[in-house]
């Protein structure tokens, strides 16, 4: 039940590295792109688990079972998308979109 939050929450994270993966397509696709794309969907894995074991594991109160698999799951997910985000923007940081030549004129 712990991960309950993780595993329904799995079809969107999965989605949301997918695109991370796939764009932007300007950037220059070399190895060292790819391995740091790696490492930050990696570490946006982890971040996610860890965030919703420690909210899963956190007193709530009197909040009903609920509510603990709720704030897991937002947590998770926070941490998740907090990973994405930080990295899209070092990774526009790093590696310079190059120049697109203009087509057809």
């Amino acid at each position: 039940m712990r991960f309950l939050a993780i595993l329904l929450l799995a079809p969107w994270l999965a989605v949301l590295g997918g695109l991370y993966w796939a764009f932007p397509r300007t950037l220059p696709r070399t190895l060292a792109r790819r391995a740091f794309d790696l490492a930050a969907l990696l570490l946006a894995v982890l971040a996610a688990l860890l965030l919703a074991d420690v909210a899963y594991a956190a007193d709530h109160g009197d909040a009903g079972a609920i509510w603990k698999q709720v704030i897991a799951a937002l947590a998770a997910y926070g941490g998740f998308a907090a990973v994405l985000l930080a990295a899209l923007l070092l990774r526009a940081r790093l590696f310079r979109a190059r120049a697109v030549p203009a087509q057809g004129r």
